[in-house]
């Protein structure tokens, strides 16, 4: 047998096991945080800007609608970040024993994913709020599991 010949015989078998597809055990929930403030801050934005279509010129409404375009484009981006980055947490880093102290973490993501969605399709503010109150509990179960006290705050 050469060095570069396998056969069943001499093959070893090596098992391994970790929490998630990649072993890092590196989790926040920060950025979901993040691309919720930034999904909150373009509906906003959204909502505040002013129409010219009756009362400006044609560059005008040219450049409302680029921006208005810019804004929708962030704010679908973000909040499928938001939604990524929250179903990693709540498949990867979250397991059955977490339900015990915590029996509305499957809702509470469950909600948290449907406003993603519902935030990437429409402007609503109310909704663009409760998806930050929802990642906010999201935050205080996270480091509740961890052991430890983060205060939730905002970067906007």
């Amino acid at each position: 047998m050469t060095d570069t010949e396998l056969t069943k015989e001499n093959i070893i078998t090596i098992e391994a096991s970790a929490h998630c597809d990649g072993p890092c055990g590196v989790y926040d929930p920060a950025s979901a945080r993040v691309a919720a403030e930034a999904v909150q801050s373009m509906t906003k934005k959204m909502v505040a800007l002013e129409n010219p279509i009756d009362k400006g010129t044609t560059e005008q409404f040219v450049a409302y609608m680029n921006t208005m375009s810019r804004y929708a484009s962030i704010k679908e981006e973000e909040s499928q970040k938001c939604k990524d980055e929250l179903l990693i947490l709540w498949t990867d880093f979250f397991k059955p024993q977490h339900l015990e102290t915590n029996p509305e973490l499957h809702d509470t993501f469950w909600q948290a994913a449907k406003l993603c969605s519902a935030c990437k399709v429409e402007v609503s503010e109310q909704h663009a709020q409760e998806l930050m109150d929802a990642v906010e509990s999201i935050h205080n179960m996270f480091w509740a599991a961890k052991g430890r006290e983060v205060p939730w705050i905002r970067a906007s």
